[in-house]
């Protein structure tokens, strides 16, 4: 579900000091999108994927970032509808939690 080696690698990257913060940030945006796919809205369903997708891929949450990727894959020849964007939002809540966890017990 969680990609560690890239977790680890972010933190790395930014520095344990900032990757609070970049933690911080990636879950304040995605939620803005989820709260958005929440309330029905699918004016922008590809885009949003696409969002969601490349920061979830940065942050490690590979398996939501693979559901993100088939959902805008979806969108984008026309079968918006088709996309199951409440097992999406799921899979993202479930995601968050095990990556809040494994935070904790990892560093």
């Amino acid at each position: 579900m969680i990609d560690w080696p890239r977790v680890t690698e972010l933190r790395d990257e930014v520095g344990a000091e900032d990757f609070g913060e970049v933690v911080d940030i990636f879950l304040e945006e995605v939620e803005e999108v989820i709260g958005k796919l929440e309330g029905g809205n699918r004016g922008q369903l590809e885009q949003d994927l696409h969002f969601l997708k490349g920061s979830a891929l940065n942050l490690g949450f590979e398996e939501f970032s693979s559901m993100c990727l088939d959902g805008e894959r979806r969108s984008a020849q026309g079968e918006a509808e088709g996309v199951d964007v409440a097992a999406i939002i799921a899979n993202f809540q479930a995601s968050k939690s095990a990556f809040l966890t494994g935070l904790s017990e990892k560093f």
